[in-house]
């Protein structure tokens, strides 16, 4: 038996049916010139990171462990150094102790914020998570709670910003603007660095002293620019997700201004400590060895991406993006217009993940949202979405926003593992 014919045994050993194999072989076929373009932003990313390790002098000594206090941690310094040339910052905050990409938000917002100052949100609400750091909701110790106002401006209908209203929403009080590049739970598209750039420069055109923020959780890596490049003086991210690479266990980022990284220190430890204690607990090497490794992950759940907007667009569904459209982040979103739709295509990523694959996923209340949420994650790291995973709000559209795969061949599985769940509850045919 040759090659092709092993990898056909193989799938229909996994349980794929035979017709769903022929459609991944065509989708492959007619993804082909996506998949290179995807493969050659990796190799400038790894070149990149590449760069930023030699510029750096990164050595085997960086990896030591240190307790305590951790002062004098030459490790988790150059890491820091490392994350600032590669994402073409002054400074970088990367810690262990920034313990979620929703951490590292509220760090940067308390620490550049003032009582009196307003919060401006040019894109509509951000991610559900923010209602309680911002002050949307009645959660003790938000910003609101801190004299911190906060305004927004919805995005048009058509998903484009609303440069006049922007400009009568930017006020003497406004102090710093929140740009959410993913989409979150919303049915807007994720925001390119190109279209960042643009609303960056019309803000500063107003008021040019008006600091800008991205929320960058999902991007890193995704296109040959990151927003700092387009003029945010700040971006901030998770770990684990895409700068992660699928080995950082823990963590949270902030690169940009230097004044603004020292002030999230400060915020993260204490006034007068900041940057200089906080021990990196013995996961150096491995946040090291996942950000040489991101450029390369982030490219193979991209292309999970793309192959699962191909599969169910064909069945009928309504995907976003499309499997030829430009990605800014690795998240793909599929409306199934029925609880049971979702249900079972997160049962079916669930059923692919290499831990807890006999588990069930139910929906369930989750802290920071308004509806049931249903969560797919069989993972090495939890919560990690870098790895092959799936969630969405029970509400309508009902609809799963799929991300990860930290290969390419294991994000294909767990796609035909989805869809064939579809088969098999019949909800296409």
């Amino acid at each position: 038996m040759d090659t092709k014919g092993m990898l056909e045994k193989a799938y229909k050993d996994y349980g794929i049916d035979e017709k769903l194999l022929k459609l991944a072989e065509q989708a492959e076929t007619d993804l082909h010139d996506i998949f290179g373009r995807i493969e050659n932003r990796a190799e400038i990313g790894q070149l990149k990171v590449l760069n930023a390790f030699h510029e750096n002098r990164v050595s085997e000594a960086d990896f030591v462990k240190t307790t305590g206090y951790g002062y004098d941690d030459g490790g988790r310094d150059r890491l820091e150094k490392v994350f600032a040339s590669v994402f073409k910052g002054e400074d970088a905050l990367v810690r262990a102790q920034l313990i979620s990409g929703t951490h590292a938000i509220s760090t940067a917002l308390f620490a550049n914020l003032r009582p009196g100052d307003e919060l401006l949100s040019p894109c509509g609400k951000p991610y559900d998570t923010l209602d309680s750091i911002i002050g949307l909701n009645d959660a003790a110790g938000s910003l609101k709670d801190y004299g911190v106002s906060y305004r927004q401006v919805d995005l048009n209908d058509d998903y484009s910003f609303d440069y006049e209203n922007i400009r009568k929403a930017i006020n003497d009080k406004t102090a710093l603007v929140e740009i959410q590049r993913s989409r979150g739970y919303a049915q807007r598209p994720t925001f390119s660095v190109y279209k960042i750039g643009e609303l960056i420069r019309f803000i500063k055109s107003v008021k040019p002293d008006l600091k800008v923020m991205v929320d960058n959780c999902y991007g890193e890596f995704v296109e040959e620019m990151e927003p700092l490049e387009a003029g945010a003086d700040i971006i901030v991210g998770s770990l684990i997700k895409n700068p992660g690479g699928g080995l950082a266990p823990i963590g949270g980022y902030i690169v940009g201004n230097a004044d603004m990284v020292e002030k999230s220190a400060y915020r993260l430890t204490a006034p007068g400590l900041g940057k200089e204690i906080g021990a990196n607990l013995g996961v150096n090497k491995d946040l090291f060895q996942g950000l040489f490794l991101a450029p390369q992950v982030v490219a193979g759940a991209q292309k999970g991406a793309v192959f699962a907007a191909y599969i169910l667009d064909k069945l009928g569904f309504e995907v976003n993006p499309g499997p030829f459209d430009e990605r800014s982040d690795i998240i793909q979103a599929v409306d199934f217009h029925s609880p049971e739709g979702l249900i079972a295509f997160c049962e079916g990523i669930q059923a692919a993940a290499p831990i807890d694959s006999f588990v069930r996923p139910e929906p369930c209340d989750m802290p920071g949202y308004d509806s049931q949420v249903i969560m797919a994650a069989g993972n090495f790291i939890s919560g990690a979405s870098i790895e092959l995973s799936c969630d969405g709000p029970m509400r309508e559209p009902y609809t799963a926003f799929f991300q990860g795969g930290l290969t390419w061949y294991h994000a294909k599985a767990g796609i035909l593992t989805a869809v064939q769940k579809l088969f098999e509850a019949g909800i296409v045919q």
